[in-house]
């Protein structure tokens, strides 16, 4: 109980819960447009982009390596869509080359930093954490760029709230009402970039494409309706964010990043058993 009383655990979980909050809104639109897989290629693909920025600035400032995620992401995001239609590739086969081929860049390019005399004046300490996330690594810096970024996402999110939700729900219908659907792609997308190089800190660009899926899947078992969709999201993202971060804080060594993603995969699975569960049931009433 003396940790629910510490200010370090408290920034953290605050970075945590905030993020969870933005990625759960965010998630519903990739899991429905099914661009889950456009995710986790981002999260991969955007840890090089992290290195590059650290041997260009020879710096470890929050922002500065964001930017390099973002920019890493993009440009992967960009690829995929380059290969699948100049080359007749489908988007699955695009996404699994990019992805293994920039997170593979990520490791060669950490592995020349690493005792490589030119950065010997710069601190690397914590690049590795970039990988799998580190709570024990988080500064204030980081949660206050976690905070604005996951502020910014939900902002945009509230305001074209009802045109993502017609888009959702067909967006031809949606289109001939005026509706750009081109924008909220592109919206979506950077929302997603966003808050995936926001979070490589705390979760990994490994699994952070979770934060995005989980607590999505989550609400739509749940929810009947989008709104409700959202409101179980939300509460599955803030709540696994929350238990993960105190368990990975109460016990050492245990990094913050697969404690949430544990978290919100089992209530997520115990959900989905449930569900079977009753529909067996009513099936055999």
């Amino acid at each position: 109980m003396d940790l629910l009383r510490d200010y370090s655990f408290w920034t953290v979980a605050l970075g945590t819960v905030f993020l969870a909050l933005a990625a759960s809104c965010v998630g519903t639109i990739t899991v429905l447009t099914k661009q889950s897989l456009v995710g986790d290629m981002v999260g991969h693909a955007s840890y090089p982009g992290v290195v590059f920025a650290y041997m260009v600035f020879q710096s470890r400032q929050p922002i500065l390596l964001m930017l390099g995620a973002m920019l890493s992401g993009y440009l992967s995001y960009g690829l995929v869509y380059w290969v699948s239609r100049h080359y007749r590739q489908s988007l699955t086969n695009g996404l699994a080359l990019v992805s293994a081929g920039f997170f593979g860049l990520g490791m060669v390019l950490k592995q020349f930093v690493q005792g490589n005399a030119h950065f010997v004046n710069a601190s690397q300490a914590g690049l590795q954490t970039y990988l799998f996330g580190q709570a024990a690594f988080i500064q204030k810096d980081d949660v206050f760029l976690i905070l604005a970024m996951a502020t910014v996402c939900l902002i945009l999110f509230v305001v074209h709230y009802q045109q993502f939700r017609l888009y959702l729900f067909d967006p031809v219908f949606a289109q001939t009402h005026g509706i750009r659907i081109g924008w909220l792609k592109q919206l979506t997308i950077l929302m997603m970039v966003g808050l995936i190089a926001v979070g490589l800190k705390v979760v990994g660009a490994i699994l952070m494409s979770s934060f995005l899926i989980a607590p999505a899947v989550f609400g739509l078992l749940l929810g009947k309706s989008y709104p409700r969709a959202l409101l179980w999201s939300a509460s599955l993202g803030m709540g696994a964010a929350f238990v993960g971060t105190y368990v990975s804080s109460l016990v050492s060594g245990l990094s913050t990043g697969p404690s949430i993603i544990v978290t919100m995969t089992g209530v997520t699975l115990l959900a989905y058993f449930g569900q079977l569960a009753m529909k067996g049931g009513r099936v055999h009433g």
